[in-house]
């Protein structure tokens, strides 16, 4: 693959990059130039990527954290700047499912931490990364949000409506920072190949229906976290300078369409 440095000397933080998603996005970035600090909380999968980034010439540092607690938000932006003179670019890409408790067993506590980790974590990177890239004059937020929180049916409620809520708070907080050259956009991805998702699709392989994964969308097939990554680098990158306030569905097509039955050929 052809490179084109597109965060050339950007300075960037990534959180959820431990696998999948975060992952993906880090090695793009670094390989596009960037200087990444890498969070998560897993750490062994955070020191994997980080180790991938570097030996493939690139810069990264690991920083096992709580991306959704306010002072540990507070420092990776700190240490960026620290250790990279800047922050540029800010991936708010943790976390979690929840899994598929049925609604009516749902608790409090369910709710509490998955709106928590989804999106109180995004607005924290809003609330720290926007000042220091205010003072810059430029800087790109992105968030990952979810087809889950377009319509139903793509994930359970709480997760849905955690999602729903990053895409109204990248359109909300975008107009907040209006003037700033401050741009907050989301990546709304469909049914995608990592570690959230991977009991679905062992479940899918121990019965043989791997090849029905991803048949809803008219791609008739299922994502891969590069595939994310590379839309997450578009809205880093200067090549947005335009694109702000915006939810971008990167998902096969699932969410154009109403539920349809596969037309007999």
């Amino acid at each position: 693959m052809i490179y084109h440095r597109r965060l050339a000397n950007k300075a960037a933080v990534v959180t959820g990059a431990g696998s999948g998603i975060g992952r993906a996005s880090a090695r793009l970035f670094a390989a596009e130039g960037a200087r990444v600090i890498c969070a998560d909380r897993a750490a062994d999968g955070l020191g994997e990527t980080v180790d991938l980034i570097n030996r493939a010439g690139g810069k990264a540092i690991a920083v096992t954290t709580d991306t959704a607690d306010e002072p540990a938000v507070r420092a990776l932006v700190e240490r960026c700047q620290a250790d990279f003179g800047a922050l540029d670019v800010f991936y708010a890409n943790a976390g979690i499912s929840g899994g598929m408790v049925p609604l009516l067993e749902q608790s409090v506590e369910l709710w509490q931490e998955i709106l928590r980790v989804n999106l109180i974590g995004p607005f924290l990177a809003i609330k720290y990364a926007s000042p220091v890239m205010i003072a810059q004059g430029q800087g790109s937020i992105v968030c990952t949000a979810s087809v889950a929180g377009l319509r139903a049916n793509a994930g359970g409620t709480p997760y849905s409506a955690s999602k729903a809520g990053v895409i109204s708070l990248v359109q909300t907080s975008a107009n907040a920072l209006l003037g700033t050259g401050v741009r907050v956009n989301a990546v709304c991805p469909g049914l995608i190949e990592t570690g959230m998702t991977k009991p679905m699709f062992d479940g899918a392989r121990a019965r043989g229906s791997e090849a029905k994964i991803g048949q809803l969308n008219p791609m008739q097939r299922f994502g891969v976290p590069e595939e994310i990554a590379q839309m997450a680098l578009f809205l880093a990158s200067d090549d947005a300078s335009y694109v702000n306030g915006q939810a971008f569905a990167v998902d096969g097509g699932l969410s154009s369409t109403h539920p349809f039955a596969k037309p007999r050929r």
